[in-house]
């Protein structure tokens, strides 16, 4: 949609040195969810696949499980008083058989590309009952060297960051270390969704002999996301939260985190990283 970044004028000050030059920053701009006509959500995203985000949100909701359970979905023209059309408003239309949400206040939820999901009713309304429980039979084994090599080739795949040094991003791996999808977006959330959506409209979901990096930290929310696709290890660069922590340890989800070089921490599910022949504990 050609939305992507956008150049603004800057004053740059470099070793006293001062000029002014335009300079390239993401677009964040706010895209609201409908369903089935009913608002649902607002999330403040980059543009750019919205209907791979708005599904895999709906994934992450516990609305949709597989491609039968999505219709279509589309761009509501005359979103703004004028009738023009913004591509800031998509309308999902399940097929017919599909479990709704509640549409209370409590449900129509407020999204933002730093935090995720805010104002859900409390912890057991986000523990929603996953379609993919996961199911890893035999479990992914995965080498300390392996996913030490992940950053890196997540890095090398962020095609915008490169220009803006502004973007969070999300990547797919098998259990062989390839790289199978990567998505960016200002919001770590957003990303996640935009992976799990474009899974689900392949018919690729459950997400069983994968896994799932993302950039900066791992919080209960997309933690959450990773269950809700049936992804059975998530790798973080930097720290999980307390809640990431106990919800995988509760779904024997593999939380690995501080993940930099040869260093990591692996919080939950230790059973699918293979250690070395000999390793001691220290």
């Amino acid at each position: 949609m050609g939305r992507v970044t956008e150049r603004r004028k800057v004053l740059r000050i470099r070793d006293g040195a001062v000029s002014t030059r335009p300079d390239t920053l993401v677009a964040e701009e706010p895209l609201e969810i409908r369903l089935n006509g009913r608002p649902l959500a607002i999330t403040m995203r980059t543009p750019g696949d919205d209907f791979a985000l708005a599904a895999g949100f709906l994934v992450s909701e516990g609305v949709l499980g597989t491609a039968a359970d999505l219709q279509n979905i589309v761009y509501c023209a005359g979103a703004t008083a004028d009738g023009a059309n913004t591509y800031n408003v998509v309308d999902v239309k399940t097929a017919p058989g599909v479990k709704l949400p509640d549409f209370s206040l409590e449900r129509n939820v407020y999204t933002s590309s730093s935090c995720g999901l805010c104002g859900k009713a409390g912890l057991d309304a986000v523990r929603t009952t996953t379609h993919w429980p996961i199911a890893d039979t035999p479990p992914v084994r995965i080498t300390p060297a392996l996913l030490a090599g992940l950053p890196e080739r997540l890095r090398a795949a962020q095609q915008v960051f490169d220009r803006t040094g502004g973007l969070h991003a999300a990547a797919l791996f098998g259990e062989d270390g390839e790289l199978l999808d990567v998505r960016e977006d200002v919001g770590r959330h957003n990303a996640v969704d935009k992976l799990v959506g474009r899974a689900l409209q392949n018919a690729d979901l459950p997400l069983s002999r994968t896994v799932l990096l993302v950039s900066g930290r791992a919080s209960f929310e997309l933690a959450q996301k990773a269950v809700m696709a049936g992804v059975p290890v998530l790798a973080a660069v930097s720290a999980p939260s307390s809640l990431a922590v106990d919800l995988a340890a509760e779904t024997g989800l593999t939380l690995v985190g501080f993940l930099r070089g040869s260093s990591m921490n692996v919080y939950a599910g230790e059973h699918r990283v293979a250690l070395p022949a000999g390793a001691a504990e220290r």
